[in-house]
C-alpha cells in the first residue's frame, strides 16, 4: 500500500490515474488547485466512499513551498498538474512557463530534497511536432510548435536532466492524445460529441486534414501504473499511443454517423492554429511500453467512444457547447 501523490489530480487524465490508484489500494494525496470555491474538480465525480478515501491538498504547482509539503511522506509522485489547451498558449505563454517548466521544477527540487522514491513526469505527444517518420518511437527529434509544446519539451528535458545530475529516479511519461468522460471541451473530440448531442446541424471544428493516435483514458491510467511498477522504465521517456491513427474529418463523421447523421462539418477560422503551429501527423509507436511493461490497449477507438458519448450525454450542462473553449 503506497503513498501516492497525484499532481492535477481533478482534471480529466488526473482523476482517472486518481480513481485506478484507489482502486489498486494505493493512499491517494490529491494535489489540487486552490481556488476560493474549495472546488475539487472531477474528483467531486466520485463516489462519497472514494472521495472520502483521499487526502485532497489544495496548493498551487507554482508554489514551491506547497510543493515540497504536499510532496512529504510520499513514496511515489505522478506529476500530471499543466496548462495544456494549444490555442490559450498562443496569447498566454507566460502562464506556461510559470506552470509547465517551473511547476515542473519545484516537484524534481521537493523530490531530490526528500528522496521521493519514484517520479513520473507526465509529457506529451505534442513535444515531437508533426512527425518526421511513423510511427513515432521514444528517439523522434522534438520540435516546439506551439508555446505549449515548447514548455512541455522544457519540462521534460529539466527532468531528464535531474535523472542524470541527481540520479534522481525518474521516468517521463508521454501519452499520445487521450480521450474518454470527463474531459474537457477545448479537446475535439467533447467538441463534436456535444455539438451534435444539442441537435446542431453544423458542426464547427477547425482543421480536418491532421491525424492523432488516440488513446481512451482508462487505458492510459494503466499505462502510467504499468510503468511505475516497473524499475526498467527509470531514466526513460515512454510513449503511450495505440498505435493507430485517424484524421479529424473522419473522426468527426464517425461521431455524427453514430450520433446525428444529418449534421454537416464547417471549419471555421478562428479555431485554425497558424499554420506552422498544426500538427499535421500523430502517430505513436507502442513497442517500448510492451517490451518494458505488461501493458495492452484494453479499448477500440469505437468502444472508447460509445463510452464518451454516453458520459457527455449524461453531463451536458457542464458543457457549453455554443462557445469556442480554448
Amino acid at each position: 500500500m503506497k503513498n501516492v501523490l497525484v499532481t492535477g489530480s481533478e482534471g480529466f487524465i488526473g482523476s482517472h490515474l486518481t480513481e485506478r490508484l484507489l482502486d489498486d489500494g494505493c493512499h491517494v494525496r490529491a494535489f489540487v488547485l486552490y481556488n476560493s470555491f474549495n472546488s475539487w474538480g472531477w474528483l467531486e465525480s466520485f463516489p462519497k466512499s472514494k472521495l472520502d478515501a483521499i487526502e485532497v491538498f489544495a496548493g498551487d504547482i507554482r508554489d514551491p513551498n506547497g510543493v515540497r509539503e504536499a510532496m512529504k511522506g510520499m513514496d511515489e509522485v505522478f506529476h500530471l498538474a499543466a496548462l495544456i489547451a494549444i490555442p490559450f498558449s498562443y496569447h498566454s505563454p507566460d502562464a506556461y512557463v510559470d506552470t509547465n517548466i517551473k511547476g515542473t521544477l519545484n516537484v524534481l527540487q521537493a523530490a531530490r530534497q526528500l528522496g521521493t522514491k519514484r517520479v513520473l513526469v507526465t509529457s506529451t505527444s505534442e513535444v515531437y511536432g508533426t512527425a518526421r517518420y511513423v510511427p513515432i518511437d521514444e528517439n523522434h527529434p522534438f520540435q516546439g510548435q506551439s508555446p505549449y509544446s515548447a514548455t512541455k519539451i522544457g519540462a521534460d528535458r529539466l527532468a531528464e536532466s535531474f535523472y542524470r545530475s541527481f540520479d534522481l529516479p525518474v521516468t517521463i511519461v508521454r501519452p499520445f492524445n487521450t480521450y474518454g468522460p470527463r474531459q474537457s471541451a477545448r479537446a475535439v473530440i467533447p467538441t463534436i460529441i456535444t455539438q451534435l448531442l444539442t441537435g446542431k446541424e453544423e458542426i464547427r471544428l477547425g482543421a480536418l486534414s491532421p491525424t492523432r493516435d488516440f488513446s481512451y483514458c482508462k487505458d492510459t491510467a494503466a499505462g502510467f501504473l504499468a510503468i511505475a511498477r516497473e524499475d526498467a522504465c527509470i531514466g526513460e521517456e515512454i510513449n503511450i499511443a495505440a498505435q493507430q491513427e485517424i484524421s479529424i474529418g473522419e473522426l468527426a463523421q464517425e461521431l455524427i454517423d453514430q450520433i446525428n447523421p444529418g449534421a454537416r462539418i464547417v471549419c471555421e477560422e478562428e479555431r485554425m492554429r497558424p499554420g506552422k503551429s498544426e500538427v499535421e501527423r500523430l502517430l505513436g509507436s507502442n513497442e517500448k511500453i510492451k517490451r518494458l511493461t505488461s501493458w495492452e490497449p484494453s479499448y477500440t477507438l469505437k468502444q472508447g467512444l460509445a463510452e464518451t458519448i454516453e458520459f457527455l450525454r449524461g453531463n451536458l450542462d457542464r458543457y457549453k457547447p455554443d462557445i469556442y473553449n480554448l
